[in-house]
């Protein structure tokens, strides 16, 4: 399973290449965004595409990890709380298995059966 997870890492590896030289010049071209907000207007200056394209992605992964972890913490909590209730129910049936059987309960357990 290690083998296939470095093959096939090296063919995505070898993609990305492929496409990054047949596209050079598209890649390096300049780029510039433009924003106008009603009270104030800016410009980015001329930055490749490729670097638009990487910050992109880095913007995606680190939204991505954030909302991992936010739900991470909130399995965690709900984890905690399962736990603690599974816990609770566990100490009252172990109460109740603990509880004396005197004959009123056996007699009046056979009187119900009867009628």
């Amino acid at each position: 399973m290690n083998h296939l997870k470095w093959i096939s890492g090296i063919l995505l590896l070898m993609l990305a290449f492929i496409v990054a030289v047949q596209n050079y010049e598209t890649l390096v071209s300049p780029v510039s965004f433009k924003s106008n907000f009603y009270l104030f207007e800016y410009q980015t200056s001329g930055m490749p595409l490729s670097l638009v394209a990487i910050i992109t992605f880095l913007i995606g992964l680190f939204s991505a990890w954030i909302y991992g972890i936010r739900e991470r913490f909130g399995l965690k909590k709900q984890i905690k709380s399962l736990m603690k209730e599974a816990q609770e129910k566990d100490n009252e049936l172990n109460s109740l298995r603990n509880l004396p059987v005197t004959t009123g309960d056996i007699i009046s357990d056979q009187t119900t059966e009867e009628e």
